[in-house]
């Protein structure tokens, strides 16, 4: 199905309704008038004056919810587009059920000013698939030296303020950051990871990068950091959000936070809970990440937190790279996997292992991202043009690099049977996605 020109009227019918936000859980008929979210009943009637220009569908068996929100990808532009741009990112995204993502700074140049994140909204509004929530930098140019103007930022657009990519290392600097995102209500997130302690590491540091004789990078280097961060939130009463949380310390340090009253948020990517450094012992640089991927007990670790609530949210940390960069030698291989399409199935998979239930998945992707970034999104309510995603959770299929809409194809779930799958995804009350007529 092409792309809608504007919003339309459906009526889906039979479909699991799933909005943690208003604890719903429940099969009922949704109705859709002209992009907007009109009734969710368990049976919905048309009147003759409606029902000529509505679209029934059958979603029996299927999920309908909240669009999803992945608030952690690399789009690549301005500078790098020939790994990413943002109209392939996007599409990428709606394929895989996102409606709204949130990007990261470290393009070329560094979004540190308005006009970069004026550049992201401008294109997005003209080429991108889904809604673009651009991350401002921390510092300027990511350098870790001079703080970049926070104000002027959030007032062209930016959501959170992050040196993602690069850890702030001075810790003055990251008070300062932390005091004066609070002014104007900008959320800070933590790349956490001491530079002295990860230096030259390839990978997770254990018997794994014994036995394959590269140089590791060990958990404390991201926990210290995790620490520092933590205890800076506590003393300067700030908000923090901790990335891509890998490692079994990381988790024991965000819990212990929380229950002191701690500001603090966390996310996970779902290749931290999927898969570990053994993966390595094939020396595939699809498998080389930062943080790297780690032990079976900080896999053992991650879920329990996401089961538990201590990380709120699973996000993709979507990082396309070309050839040049990611099929050569692990040792000079880039870091970094695509995600957006891939992630749903998997994150599925936590919910038939029992780890999650299903809202509390949803939840993970969709509500609670959008609290965290302060969104009036994540739910779904009526009256509203509609983000929304109708998901098939039993379908299986294969990834392939043809199916791909991202430009990346550095993806250690290409070429595998995967479980759960987008089929209708509307951003702003229009189908940006749909496979439900192929």
């Amino acid at each position: 199905m092409e792309r809608e020109k504007g919003p339309g009227s459906y009526l889906f019918r039979g479909g699991r309704v799933i909005d943690p936000t208003h604890e719903i859980d429940l099969c009922a008929d949704v109705l859709i008038l002209n992009g907007q979210l009109a009734e969710i009943r368990p049976r919905i009637e048309l009147g003759a004056d409606k029902g000529a220009e509505v679209r029934e569908i059958d979603v029996s068996g299927k999920w309908i919810v909240p669009g999803l929100i992945d608030m952690h990808v690399h789009l690549r532009e301005p500078g790098q587009e020939y790994k990413e741009t943002i109209a392939s990112g996007t599409s990428a995204a709606v394929a895989g059920g996102y409606t709204s993502v949130a990007c990261m700074p470290n393009t070329s140049p560094v979004n540190d000013c308005a006009a970069v994140t004026q550049f992201i909204l401008q294109r997005a509004r003209e080429e991108g698939s889904c809604r673009v929530f651009p991350v401002g930098s921390i510092s300027k140019g990511l350098l870790g030296e001079n703080l970049s103007e926070f104000g002027e930022l959030k007032d062209a657009g930016a959501v959170a303020v992050s040196d993602d990519g690069r850890p702030v290392m001075n810790s003055l600097m990251m008070r300062r950051a932390l005091e004066y995102a609070g002014a104007f209500d900008l959320l800070v997130i933590s790349h956490a990871e001491d530079l002295q302690l990860s230096e030259g590491g390839l990978m997770n540091e254990g018997p794994v990068s014994t036995l394959l004789g590269l140089r590791g990078i060990p958990g404390v280097a991201e926990e210290a950091m995790v620490a520092r961060d933590l205890l800076l939130a506590e003393w300067t009463r700030s908000r923090i959000h901790i990335a891509h949380v890998s490692s079994a310390g990381s988790v024991r340090l965000i819990r212990e936070a929380k229950r002191r009253g701690v500001m603090v948020t966390a996310e996970t990517a779902p290749h931290y809970f999927t898969l570990t450094d053994e993966a390595i012992l094939s020396f595939d640089p699809v498998f080389k990440v930062n943080p790297p991927l780690r032990r079976t007990e900080d896999v053992r670790a991650v879920k329990t937190a996401l089961a538990d609530g201590t990380i709120d949210a699973i996000a993709t940390d979507h990082a396309p790279h070309s050839v040049i960069e990611k099929d050569i030698e692990f040792e000079f291989a880039a870091n970094g996997i695509i995600g957006l399409e891939s992630a749903l199935p998997l994150i599925l998979e936590l919910v038939r292992e029992g780890t999650l239930s299903p809202s509390d998945a949803v939840a993970k992707v969709s509500t609670n991202p959008a609290r965290i970034l302060g969104l009036p999104l994540g739910t779904l309510a009526r009256g509203n043009p509609v983000d929304m995603t109708i998901l098939d959770p039993d379908e299986i299929y294969r990834l392939t690099p043809e199916t791909l809409r991202s430009k990346g194809c550095n993806c250690p779930f290409l070429g595998k049977d995967l479980q759960g799958r987008a089929v209708m995804t509307f951003v702003r009350g229009i189908v940006a996605y749909s496979r439900l007529d192929s």
